[in-house]
């Protein structure tokens, strides 16, 4: 069963960047981005990261923390927060269980070829860990103000 909107989410576990276990309830009392992700170091992949990166102020002046989830390894997680300078953790779900809990788990379609993978998506989750906005099938150009202006105007 997937998380839906008004529900508190399920707390979960995995590793960071740093090989460091992470709980979703260890942000209690802050805003989390949570933010799903295809591929370390692809072309949208790293223009959404790094306006999440450029405008990583502006979430923690509203008591924000961001999270960046794939499937990638630690190891790549860490070279690409390196490669970019990025300011926020990203987490490894390797088995896609976190991502199967928020439905970001699914069969897509690119040049004809069949196969599972991450669609991308952002889950906004308030201090009490309450889903609060999801954005599905994120189109990149303008996302992060987006969901940036939606914890200002709403939360």
């Amino acid at each position: 069963m997937t998380v839906e909107v008004g529900q508190k989410v399920q707390d979960f576990e995995l590793m960071n960047n740093h090989g460091d276990k992470v709980k979703l309830s260890d942000y209690k009392g802050k805003h989390v981005v949570l933010y799903f992700y295809p591929k370390d170091d692809t072309p949208g992949c790293t223009t959404e990261a790094c306006d999440f990166r450029d405008n990583h102020e502006s979430f923690k002046d509203l008591d924000a923390v961001i999270l960046g989830v794939s499937p990638d390894s630690k190891e790549s997680h860490k070279k690409f927060i390196d490669k970019h300078d990025l300011p926020f953790e990203l987490l490894v779900d390797e088995e896609q269980e976190v991502a199967e809990q928020f439905g970001v788990w699914q069969l897509k379609k690119n040049f004809g070829k069949e196969y599972m993978g991450i669609v991308r998506s952002t889950f906004i989750i308030d201090k009490e860990g309450v889903l609060r906005k999801e954005f599905r099938k994120v189109q990149v150009e303008g996302h992060v103000d987006e969901a940036l202006n939606y914890i200002r105007e709403e939360l």
